[in-house]
C-alpha cells in the first residue's frame, strides 16, 4: 500500500465524517447505495465445516484453543453433510454458500476434500460456492478456483494499527498476502471485519480505506458479540448509533460494493436492524453463524421484502 497516500486519505475522511451527525451520514449513505449499488440485495449462508481447537489467538473468537469456551469441536464434515447444508442454504433463499473451517489453514488433504465439495455444490446444488479457510497460498487457492470456487472470504478484522491488539499469532500482512494471492488466481474476495472491538471511528475509517485499496468485492461487517470465555467477554456492547455510523462510512468510502451485515445484527441491533439497510448495507447472512444461532429465515426474508419495498418506494 501507499501508506503516505493512505494517511492523507484517512485525514480527509476524518474531516468528511466527523462534522456529520449520524442521521446525516445515514441519509448520504442511503443515497450513495441507491446511486452506486441500486436495489439489489445479496443473501449468503455458511457452514461451520470444521470447528474448534484453532491455533490462533483472535480475542473475539470462541473457537480459539487459547480460551476456555463451550464452542463445538469436530473435524471436517463429510461431503454428504456439506452438500445437505448447501441445499438448505439455497432452499431458504441464499445465493451464495461458504464453507468455513477453523484453524490457521487447512491441510493438503482437507484442501483436496473441500475442492471436491465445491465441485459437487456447483454441479448438483446450483448455489454459488465460496470458502473461508484461513491463510492459504496461491497453489491451494488455484486448486479451489479450478474446482469451481467463486469467492474467497478472508477478513482483515480491523485497522492495521489496531490489529495487533486483537491478534498476535499472525500478522495483518499475513492476511493481506492471502487476499492478494486469492486475487492473483482470479478469485473474487470477500473481506471485512468486526466493529465494537474497542477500536475508534478512525480505525473503522482506516479499515474501510484498506479494503478500498485492496479492491475487494464484498464487505461483511460483524458486530462484536462478547462471547463467554474469550478475552472480550466483558466488553461493553457498541452503541447502535456507532454501528449505523460505521455502516454509513463504509458505504460512502466503498461506493458500489456489497456491504453485508453479519454476526451481531440480531442480538445488538435488535429492533433497529432495518436501519442498517437504510444506512448503506445491501446484503446479509441468513441461516445462522459459526457458533451463534441466527433468527428464523422466514423473519429475515420478510424483512428483506420490506426493505426492498422501501428502496423502491
Amino acid at each position: 500500500m501507499n501508506w503516505k497516500a493512505y494517511d492523507s486519505a484517512t485525514k480527509t475522511a476524518d474531516l468528511r465524517f466527523q462534522d456529520r451527525s449520524t442521521w446525516q451520514l445515514i441519509s448520504l449513505a442511503n443515497e450513495e447505495r441507491a446511486h452506486r449499488a441500486g436495489t439489489g440485495f445479496e443473501l449468503c449462508g455458511i457452514a461451520n465445516a470444521k470447528s474448534g481447537r484453532c491455533s490462533e489467538d483472535c480475542k473475539f473468537c470462541a473457537q480459539s484453543a487459547h480460551y476456555n469456551t463451550n464452542a463445538p469441536v469436530f473435524p471436517l464434515k463429510s461431503k454428504k453433510k456439506l452438500l445437505e447444508e448447501a441445499q438448505r442454504a439455497k432452499d431458504i433463499g441464499a445465493e451464495r454458500f461458504s464453507i468455513v473451517t477453523s484453524g490457521k489453514g487447512p491441510t493438503p488433504k482437507e484442501i483436496e476434500t473441500i475442492s471436491e465439495v465445491v465441485s459437487a455444490i456447483k454441479e448438483k446444488i446450483g448455489i454459488i460456492p465460496c470458502a473461508s479457510l484461513g491463510i492459504l497460498d496461491t497453489r491451494s487457492l488455484a486448486l479451489l478456483k479450478d474446482a469451481g470456487l467463486s469467492r474467497y472470504h478472508h477478513n482483515i478484522e480491523t485497522s492495521p494499527e489496531f490489529y495487533r491488539r486483537i491478534v498476535t499469532t499472525h500478522t495483518f500482512e499475513d492476511r493481506i498476502k492471502t487476499i492478494r494471492a486469492a486475487q492473483e488466481v482470479g478469485l473474487e474476495v470477500c473481506s471485512g471485519g468486526i466493529v465494537g472491538l474497542g477500536e475508534s471511528e478512525e480505525d473503522r475509517i482506516r479499515m474501510a480505506l484498506t479494503l478500498k485499496d485492496l479492491e475487494v468485492d464484498s464487505i461483511p461487517i460483524n458486530i462484536l458479540v462478547p462471547l463467554k470465555g474469550t478475552p472480550l467477554e466483558g466488553k461493553q456492547t457498541i452503541s447502535i448509533a456507532d454501528i449505523l455510523r460505521a455502516i454509513a462510512i463504509f458505504r460512502l468510502i466503498l461506493g458500489d460494493k456489497t456491504i453485508r451485515i453479519v454476526a451481531g445484527r440480531e442480538s445488538v441491533l435488535k429492533d433497529f436492524q432495518g436501519l442498517a439497510f437504510m444506512a448503506g448495507a445491501n446484503g446479509m447472512m441468513i441461516g445462522g453463524y459459526l457458533t451463534v444461532k441466527g433468527r428464523s429465515a422466514e423473519d429475515d426474508l420478510a424483512m428483506v421484502a420490506e426493505i426492498k419495498e422501501l428502496w423502491n418506494g
